[in-house]
């Protein structure tokens, strides 16, 4: 096996539309069933991506040679104190390379990028909840949501 590598990519780095996209893709497959429609990663990365003053976040990739093992994406908030700074939007790893840590290296990366804190939504029955409980988040609210 060779070395995995981590990536960050920041607004700085103007990621081009296939540099998304690929990630986009990446994520739309190997989100399982907590995922989401694939334009609504690309509204995601977009939004992470974005050099705006109002927007903002990174994204962290895990890669052997050049295939893509896993991502993350967090999405700033713009807020600080009353609400996270930061919010993991999405997490995935490929589906073969599961158990073997890459999950973590990533959530550590994404952890030491991050300023200021960062919330997540887990569904109580996904595996990835131990790894995030082992890495310090706590559950303090029941997340309610009302949709319109």
């Amino acid at each position: 096996m060779n070395m995995i590598k981590i990536e960050i990519l920041t607004a700085i780095d103007n990621a081009s539309y296939l540099q998304k996209k690929e990630i986009a893709d990446f994520l739309f497959s190997h989100l399982d069933k907590y995922g989401d429609p694939h334009a609504d990663i690309m509204k995601c990365l977009d939004y992470a991506l974005d050099q705006s003053l109002d927007k903002g976040g990174f994204v962290v990739s895990a890669r052997e040679d050049d295939h893509l093992l896993g991502a993350v994406v967090v999405n700033k908030t713009g807020m600080s104190g009353y609400i996270p700074e930061n919010i993991l939007v999405y997490i995935a790893v490929d589906q073969a390379q599961r158990g073997k840590g890459i999950g973590k290296k990533l959530m550590q990366a994404a952890i030491e990028t991050a300023t200021g804190d960062i919330a997540l939504h887990v569904e109580p029955n996904n595996p990835a909840k131990k790894l995030y409980e082992d890495l310090g988040f706590t559950n303090k609210y029941l997340e309610m949501r009302l949709k319109k």
